[in-house]
Order: structure tokens, then sequence, then C-alpha cells
């Protein structure tokens, strides 16, 4: 079928367990989109399950889920996977890739470069948010985006836009949040849920890490260095260092803001943030990594200074032209 909407809705429609799943450490679109399908299927009367190889994270414990958050997939298990904001299988966890059925498979999805790892394929580049696809689905099924659902989306829509401020953010983008506003959603009282939940602990962390800020490029690129010595002294994970490349990205006259973060002894992760004609997702591509124009990323195993290295010199052929 030419039309991968249809014919998704087609299998919501005439089968009956389902794996929803998305990226470990998920953010606001992997969340939203996650629970707003599961939402979907609950009002079709089918049986699903919703995963997450590392959980809801604890700043997204309040959500309102359509069932428990799986960490394990369940035995025996013979439905369908439906994957979700997932630029490639490996973004899901060994474990998932590793018990995914191909011929029974549904990845759904909107960066750059998507692998198109299952039986059906429905990436859409153009779209902000897998969350913004999930309401073609709903309205697809008839579906209204009152309640949880329309809570769902706007939580994955409002996180993958920057709320609204984001060069990816459509005159549709803002058609579908008023759809939902139309609902009844109360935005000074879901808003504050979404963005008043950082800890002390991040405090701290994010105090150490703004003081590390180093520029290139004639002060147009912004880095910073997230050791594994950081996040133990201030007893912080990966997700406290959420929205810290955002935040950098302010700087006067930066084009491009990088947070290099120590996964493992010589294994980085690193994340690309950017605005208007700055394409750092071809920098991201360069190792591997992926995502969009103004938001990319990816890993690189190697020493720190060589990340650094390789990282500005990447930039200075890209996309200076130094």
């Amino acid at each position: 079928m030419d039309n991968p909407l249809k014919e998704i809705c087609q299998i919501l429609k005439g089968e009956d367990d389902f794996l929803i799943a998305s990226h470990y450490h998920p953010d606001g679109d992997a969340l939203g989109s996650t629970a707003a399908l599961g939402f979907i299927l609950k009002a079709l009367g089918k049986r699903f399950r919703i995963y997450n190889q590392s959980g809801v994270p604890e700043a997204m414990k309040w959500f309102t889920l359509p069932s428990t958050m799986l960490t394990e997939i369940p035995k025996g298990f013979d439905g369908w996977y439906i994957i979700l904001d997932c630029g490639d299988a490996a973004r899901m966890g060994e474990t998932l890739m590793n018990a995914m059925d191909p011929e029974k498979s549904i990845n759904i999805d909107h960066h750059m470069g998507n692998s198109d790892f299952a039986t059906i394929n429905w990436v859409d580049t153009n779209r902000p948010a897998v969350g913004e696809m999930i309401t073609l689905i709903a309205r697809e099924l008839k579906i209204s985006l009152s309640g949880p659902i329309g809570e769902a989306i706007y939580l994955s829509i409002a996180t993958d836009t920057g709320f609204f401020t984001y060069g990816n953010t459509k005159p549709e983008t803002l058609e579908i949040v008023a759809d939902i506003l139309r609902h009844g959603l109360q935005l000074d009282e879901y808003v504050p849920k979404i963005r008043n939940q950082w800890s002390m602990k991040r405090i701290k962390l994010w105090t150490i890490a703004l003081s590390k800020i180093e520029l290139f490029h004639d002060d147009q690129t912004a880095m910073i260095f997230v050791t594994q010595e950081m996040l133990t002294e201030t007893d912080t994970g990966g997700p406290d260092c959420e929205g810290l490349v955002n935040f950098i990205r302010r700087i006067r006259n930066v084009r491009v803001a990088i947070v290099v973060r120590e996964d493992t002894q010589h294994r980085f992760k690193f994340s690309l943030r950017s605005s208007g004609p700055d394409n750092v997702q071809v920098v991201a591509s360069t190792f591997g990594g992926g995502g969009h124009r103004n938001a990319s990323g990816g890993m690189i195993e190697n020493t720190s200074e060589y990340v650094r290295n390789r990282l500005t010199e990447t930039l200075s052929e890209k996309l200076y032209n130094i």
C-alpha cells in the first residue's frame, strides 16, 4: 500500500495485540506519542502494552499513561511491535531489537536518515514531532483529541518544537494545538507540570556545567563537556542534561551549541543545536548520528580530546568553511 498512514490504521483496526515502544531515555515526544497511541488503542478496545527499556523519567512521573510502562518485554508476546521516534533500530535498545518480529513491525518517525528498519515504515521528516503523526492516526480513526490523548499529543509537540519557537513549527502544528485547546486542555494548569520539574541536583549539575563553557570559531560555537565525575558529584544522570544544549545556544553570536556527555570511559554522547540555515545534521551524520537540520546528535568512541577536536574540525569544514 502506498499510503502508510492508512495501512497502519487498517492494522490497528484489524489486529488485537500491540507493543508500543520508543527510544530509551524517552523525551517528551517519545513519551507523549507512546501514551497517545496507547490511548487510541484503548479507545478502540484493543489489547496493548507500552514498553521502554529505561522506563519513565523521574521528571515525568506525574504524566498520565494508558497503562503501566513495562521495562521488560512480555514473555511469549506474538503481536505487532510499533516503534516510535527512533531514527534507527539501535535507539530502541538491544533487548527490543532482538525480540521484535520483523514481520510484525511498524516504524513511525520524523528523523532525517531513518533506516526504515520495520516492515511498515512511515517516516515524515516534515513533521516536527511524532505526536503530530499520531494526531493523523486519531483523525483517520475518528477519535477526538480530548482528555489524556490531547494532553499526550500536546506534550509531544510542545517539547519537540521548543514550545512552538523552533523553525519546525508549522501552521498545521498550531492548528492541532488549537484543536486540543477546544477539547478542554487548560494550559495554565498543564504546562507547569511539564516545565517545573527540576531537582536541586540538576541545578547543581548545570551550575558546574555552565562554568565549563568553551567557545570556538570566533565565538560562533559553544561547547560543554559533561563528565562522569560531574554526574557522580551531583548524583545526576543523562536525563538531567536535557535542555542544556538549548540553553547555551542563547549566547549572543553563537550559531552552534554542543553538549558532550561522557557515557562510559571513551564513549561520548553529543548533542548539536543550531538555528536557521545551519544544518548540524550533516555534522552528526559524519559520526554515524542523525536527527534534524537544527537538532542532531550521536555517539563517538575515543578520548575526550579527540571528540573535542573532531567535532570542532567537522564544524569548520561543514558549516563555517574555514
